[in-house]
């Protein structure tokens, strides 16, 4: 199998497109929740709500993923991103300037990221299609550290902007890099039919149709043992380590401190994603999907020595650059999925990993309260390595089970 090149990834017009897009929707994601959290917290010194605040972007994709998803193969995907865009750049002009009680804008947020999953599976549904074969792992690859280097940048950034504009100021920059993601998309990518007309000439006529077909393909797709098999391979071992780096803040006992481990860790992810996706062959990549899923937990236990700083740091890269396992099953993934549910299948993979990443991180944060931060974070990582040696079965590609030896006769 013949590896593809950055240079043929970045060559296509439409995925430079994409890049472009991704980017600013991720930096303009990490300002809104930083500047919506400390909008928040000075308005009620509630250091709960102002918590509240910073998750509850990703709280509503378990709706979405549930009832919504359909949408996303049965409406044109340059629609549904710009649409996306349109959406995120009202919702902070209003969170930002429309004087709303907090319960408002917390509800606000919530409605308005019902429809998140299906905005984002649009955009990772139409990947596929402008990179076939291996270039698609590679533009995953490059997505995924454009993903890590901009929430470091954004965090960064936001932060110092924050401190001199105020949260309001950050939530109109939000909306401004929202209305540019907007046109970037409307300008650069041409229009594509939605997938279901153009694979089986059906449409939905209302709401009712949307969610009741949403829920008859989710059946059907988590029916299929061979999907099924690839979504738990893709959350599972991402609850663990999710719920390992909730516990980086109250192990460290600072902020300060706990951003250079979480830096350290999104460093880590985006070496690996660059490494893996640009010097492995597609053979070589799937081979490594178990190793590396096994590597995702395995330094989260050296946090039962109690490290410092700087070792904590050094394991969170580590153990962060785990992640680029999923480069070895997202080939896999494309070809056991219905094309006409694609966008379906990438929404639910999507919303099924942030619903079991706040579950990890809610079960690992009670076991903190209990037996102590760093504990929990080793315990996260024993149950990481042990979540991916039990999925062996499916994180091994196919072509490397053994097949029996044949007999010969004498």
């Amino acid at each position: 199998m013949k590896g593809a090149t950055f240079g043929e990834v970045f060559a296509v017009k439409e995925f430079r497109v994409l890049f472009g897009s991704f980017v600013l929707l991720i930096a303009g994601d990490v300002v809104k929740m930083l500047a919506l959290s400390v909008l928040v917290y000075a308005r009620t010194g509630s250091a709960g709500l102002s918590a509240a605040a910073y998750m509850a972007g990703w709280l509503p994709f378990i709706v979405g993923g549930l009832f919504l998803l359909s949408l996303a193969d049965r409406v044109a995907p340059r629609a549904l991103m710009i649409a996306g865009e349109v959406v995120r750049a009202v919702t902070c002009l209003v969170l930002a300037y429309a004087e709303l009680p907090v319960w408002a804008l917390l509800a606000l947020v919530l409605a308005t990221g019902l429809f998140s999953p299906v905005f984002m599976a649009a955009r990772a549904a139409m990947l596929p299609e402008v990179l076939p074969g291996d270039a698609f792992v590679l533009g995953r690859s490059v997505l995924n550290v454009a993903s890590a280097s901009a929430q470091i940048v954004g965090l960064a950034a936001g932060g110092a902007f924050l401190a001199v504009t105020g949260p309001s100021g950050g939530l109109a920059v939000t909306s401004a890099l929202s209305v540019v993601a907007a046109v970037v998309l409307r300008v650069g990518l041409p229009h594509r039919p939605a997938r279901v007309v153009r694979e089986a000439g059906r449409v939905l006529s209302g709401w009712g149709d949307a969610v009741r077909e949403t829920l008859r393909v989710n059946r059907r797709l988590v029916g299929d043992r061979r999907v099924r098999g690839l979504l738990l391979a893709q959350w599972l071992p991402c609850v663990c380590v999710a719920g390992a780096e909730a516990m980086v803040v109250p192990y460290l006992g600072g902020e300060g401190q706990a951003g250079m481990v979480l830096a350290a860790a999104a460093g880590g992810m985006a070496v690996s994603e660059f490494v893996v996706g640009r010097f492995a062959r597609p053979e070589l990549r799937e081979r490594l999907s178990l190793p590396l899923a096994v590597l995702l937990g395995a330094p989260w236990v050296g946090f039962a020595l109690a490290p410092g700083v700087g070792w904590a740091a050094v394991l969170a890269a580590l153990g962060a650059a785990g992640l680029a396992y999923q480069l070895g099953l997202q080939r896999r993934f494309v070809d056991v999925v219905p094309e006409e549910t694609r966008g379906q299948a990438f929404g639910l993979q999507s919303a099924g990993l942030m619903t079991g990443q706040a579950l990890g991180a809610a079960a690992v944060g009670a076991l903190g309260e209990a037996a102590g931060p760093g504990t929990a974070i080793a315990v996260a990582g024993v149950a990481g390595i042990l979540v991916a040696l039990a999925l062996t079965g499916i994180l091994r590609p196919p072509a490397l089970k053994a097949e029996p030896r044949p007999s010969h006769a004498r």
